[in-house]
C-alpha cells in the first residue's frame, strides 16, 4: 500500500521507516529540512536505539522517500498526521497548531477514497472537528493512538500491545478500519489487541493511559515522602505492595519521577480540557500528581545540600544523565537536567556526563558545564549524583570511582544503584525514600 507520514520527528520518523519495513511504499514530508535531509542521508535525527539499523534496512529497499514537499502525498492511499502537540506557552492546554496546518495542508492532495489517520495525541474534541475537512475532500478520518515509549520505539511500532481505531459511524467507518487493517494487517495477525471505537473514546484513550501511569508513580513518590519522615525504605515497600495483582511491580520505582515530552504536558492538556468541557474537578487530583512530581526535583536538591554540610555553593558535583530516562537522547522536561540546573543557579560547580544527551542539553540548558568522559567527571567530585538511570551507571564499579572523587558521596535518584555494594565500598549513599 501507499502511505504518506506527515511530520517526522521522533512518532513520524519510527512511524514511517516501520510501516516501510512491513513491504509498504511510505512517502514522509516534514518542514523541517536538516531532519529531512538527515533521513534521507540514513541517518537518524535522534536517538533511539535500533533505529539506526532499521533506517538502513528500508534505505536499502527503496521503499522509503522523504521530502519537504506536501504535494508528493498525492499518490497515497492512506496518510498519517505524526505532528506534535506541544504545551500552548499561555497555560496548559496543547497547542494544535502543527495538527491543524497538517490536516489543512493535505486536504488539497486527497482523493476520494483516502484515509486520513491522526496519531498525534490530541484533546478530546479534536477529531470530530477535523473530520468535516478531511470528509469534504471524499476522504475519511481515523484516530489511531501512538503508545510508543522512547528506548521502545521500534519494537512498540511493530509489535504494539494494542491497537486503537477511533472512527465514524456507518460504512465509511467500517471501510476506514478495514483500509486500516490491511495496513497492520502484519502485527494484527501476531493476535494483537484491537479495539476499534468513537472518535472520542480513541482520542481519550492515550491521555488516560498516561494519566494512569503518572498518577502510579507520583503514588509510589508520595510514599517515598512519607517513608524519609516515618524512617520506612520506599522500596521494600513497593516491593511489598506491588506482589498484590491488583497493584502490580511495574512503575512503581520512587526516584526523580517522569519527564518528556508526554507525560507532563498530556496531563495538563488533558486538566484544561476537562475544565473546558465543564468536568475539571474530575481529574483535579491530576494537579497533586504533577506537584508531587515537581516536589521530587526540589527535594533532591535539598538532599544534595544535607551531605554537602548544608552548603553546595562552589562544590563540585557531577550529574551523571541529562536525558529524561535512559536509552533516549530527549532533555524535555527532564527530572535529571532540572536538578543539574537548579544545583548551579545555587552556586554549585556542576559537571553533567550522559552518554547520548549532551548535546541537546547543552542547547536546553548552556550555563552547565558538560563532560563527555566519565573518568574525566567523576574527578575531583564532591558528591554524586544518578538521576538517569542508564545501565552505564548502574554497572560503574564504585571503587574505582572513589578513587576519582574527592568524597565519596553517592545520591541515587533513581534508586537504581546497589545500595550495599556502593556502602561496602565506603560511599555515603543516600536516595529519595531510604534511610
Amino acid at each position: 500500500m501507499r502511505i504518506s507520514v506527515v511530520g517526522l520527528g521522533y512518532l513520524g520518523a519510527v512511524h514511517a521507516a516501520s510501516m516501510a519495513s512491513l513491504g509498504h511504499q511510505v512517502v514522509g514530508v516534514d518542514v523541517d529540512e536538516a531532519r529531512v535531509e538527515s533521513l534521507a542521508s540514513g541517518r537518524a535525527p535522534f536517538f533511539e536505539p535500533g533505529f539506526d539499523e532499521l533506517l538502513a534496512q528500508v534505505g536499502a529497499s527503496g521503499r522509503l522517500s522523504v521530502t519537504t514537499e506536501t504535494a508528493a502525498v498525492e499518490d497515497a492511499r492512506v496518510h498519517f498526521v505524526c505532528v506534535g502537540t506541544p504545551q500552548r506557552a499561555d497555560g496548559y492546554a496543547a497547542d494544535l497548531t502543527y495538527v491543524e496546518l497538517a490536516v489543512a495542508g493535505l486536504v488539497p492532495h486527497l482523493s476520494p477514497g483516502d484515509v486520513v489517520v491522526g496519531k498525534s495525541t490530541v484533546p478530546v474534541g479534536t477529531a470530530a472537528r477535523l473530520a468535516a475537512q478531511v470528509e469534504a475532500a471524499g476522504a475519511t478520518l481515523v484516530w489511531n493512538p501512538e503508545f510508543l515509549r522512547e528506548g521502545f520505539a521500534v519494537k512498540d511500532t511493530l509489535h504494539p500491545d494494542r491497537i486503537v481505531y477511533g472512527v465514524p459511524e456507518g460504512q465509511a467507518g467500517v471501510r476506514a478500519a478495514g483500509v486500516l487493517d490491511e495496513v497492520y494487517a502484519t502485527p494484527l495477525s501476531e493476535g494483537i489487541a484491537q479495539v476499534v471505537t468513537d472518535y472520542a473514546t480513541a482520542e481519550l484513550v492515550k491521555v488516560a493511559a498516561n494519566s494512569f501511569l503518572a498518577t502510579k508513580i507520583s503514588f509510589i513518590n508520595a510514599m517515598a515522602e512519607l517513608c524519609e519522615v516515618a524512617g520506612g525504605d520506599v522500596t521494600r515497600l513497593a516491593d511489598a505492595i506491588g506482589f498484590d495483582e491488583r497493584i502490580g511491580r511495574k512503575f512503581l520505582n520512587a526516584g526523580l519521577g517522569f519527564g518528556g515530552g508526554c507525560l507532563p504536558k498530556d496531563i495538563r492538556a488533558f486538566m484544561a480540557r476537562a475544565d473546558e468541557l465543564g468536568a475539571g474537578e474530575a481529574v483535579a487530583f491530576l494537579g497533586e500528581v504533577d506537584e508531587i512530581n515537581t516536589r521530587r526535583r526540589h527535594r533532591m536538591v535539598e538532599l544534595t545540600g544535607q551531605v554537602l554540610d548544608g552548603e553546595v555553593t562552589d562544590k563540585r558535583v557531577t550529574v551523571l544523565g541529562a536525558a529524561f530516562k535512559p536509552n533516549s537522547d530527549d532533555v524535555r522536561d527532564s527530572p535529571a537536567l532540572d536538578v543539574a540546573a537548579r544545583l548551579g543557579e545555587a552556586g554549585a560547580d556542576v559537571v553533567v556526563h550522559d552518554p547520548q544527551a549532551i548535546d541537546n542539553a547543552r542547547r536546553k540548558a548552556p550555563a552547565l558545564r558538560y563532560e563527555p568522559d566519565l573518568e574525566t567527571a567523576l574527578t575531583g567530585a564532591d558528591a554524586v549524583l544518578v538521576l538517569t538511570e542508564w545501565q552505564h551507571y548502574k554497572d560503574l564499579d564504585p571503587q574505582w570511582a572513589a578513587t576519582l572523587v574527592a568524597a565519596p558521596h553517592v545520591l541515587d535518584g533513581r534508586n537504581a544503584l546497589d545500595r550495599d555494594t556502593w556502602l561496602n565500598a565506603g560511599w555515603t549513599y543516600r536516595a529519595l525514600g531510604r534511610r
